[in-house]
């Protein structure tokens, strides 16, 4: 986040999930997770100016969607529709301000693709808003507000790599001393989360993450490869012929390790170094498996 004269300008990151699992069915309709989020370079932009006439006003554009066509890239939503607006309009009540904002938003993170830009949206909203104006929340406050709003939400507000349970809201930052360099690939077309988890069942015996956060507290790169999970993904290989695709797709790159990103479409593959990432998304573009970022991990 930083200022521009009267404007406050946020970097909205997107995430990875390096590891899920589903534990069990809640009493109130979400699932009980055990993950591991990693954000990366892969950013939407939000522009907050704060407004005194109390209006809240929101355009959005898109950026880099080509080869992507199903239904979720219609136009974006710019009313109460968008998390966006959710989020100034949550903190406003919440905070009892009458103040107003004009925002701009410029999508770069694909939608539907498990990869959390709506909730950095969010949460970027939240951080702009409070800043504009001047609300001086603590990051708990801010955190409380933002699982009202979504599940993801509370972990963009965080700094780096985190493990998420719950149903995603109760945040454990982790240190990974290693960058994770990783090619993600959004197929052109989506899943409905709502749809991936009703298809999922909870796991019997749940897999544990311990080992995975073991080689990367090591910067063991090639073990944590070999130790990605997602108990979504064969549920979503059901849903959508996309995630066999890649599969094989990434199978025949030389990563240290691929799976899906959160509940779909898109799949990731872990890199050597930069080099090998930016070789591999060149390959895989030129597949025509949908749009391919070359990433990193960030803070």
């Amino acid at each position: 986040m930083h200022r521009v004269g009267g404007e406050i300008i946020v970097q909205a990151p997107a995430k990875l999930n390096l590891f899920f699992e589903v534990l069990a069915k809640r009493e109130d309709g979400f699932h009980e997770i055990e993950t591991l989020m990693c954000p990366i370079d892969l950013y939407d932009t939000l522009y907050f100016q704060k407004e005194t006439t109390g209006q809240l006003e929101l355009k959005c554009e898109r950026v880099g969607s080509d080869g992507l066509d199903d239904e979720s890239l219609d136009e974006l939503p710019e009313g109460r529709d968008n998390i966006v607006v959710q989020a100034v309009e949550l903190l406003r009540r919440r905070s009892g301000v009458s103040a107003g904002a004009t925002l701009r938003l410029v999508k770069r993170i694909p939608t539907a693709a498990g990869l959390g830009g709506g909730s950095s949206d969010a949460a970027a909203a939240l951080v702009a808003a409070n800043e504009a104006w001047n609300l001086g929340l603590s990051p708990a406050r801010l955190a409380v507000v933002a699982a009202e709003l979504g599940s993801d939400v509370p972990f963009f507000l965080g700094s780096g790599p985190a493990v998420c349970r719950g149903r995603g809201e109760r945040i454990e930052p982790v240190s990974v001393p290693s960058v994770l360099h990783a090619v993600v690939v959004r197929p052109p077309a989506g899943l409905s989360t709502a749809e991936v988890y009703k298809a999922c069942r909870p796991a019997v015996r749940p897999k544990s993450l311990a080992p995975l956060l073991e080689a990367l507290s090591q910067g063991d790169m090639r073990r944590a490869g070999r130790l990605l999970f997602n108990r979504l993904e064969p549920v979503a290989a059901g849903l959508s012929p996309w995630i066999e695709t890649l599969q094989r797709a990434m199978a025949r790159e030389d990563c240290l390790g691929h799976g899906m990103s959160g509940s779909g479409t898109s799949y990731f593959g872990i890199c050597r170094h930069a080099e090998q990432t930016q070789r591999v998304a060149r390959r895989l573009q030129a597949s025509g498996v949908g749009s391919v970022f070359a990433v990193r991990s960030c803070r």
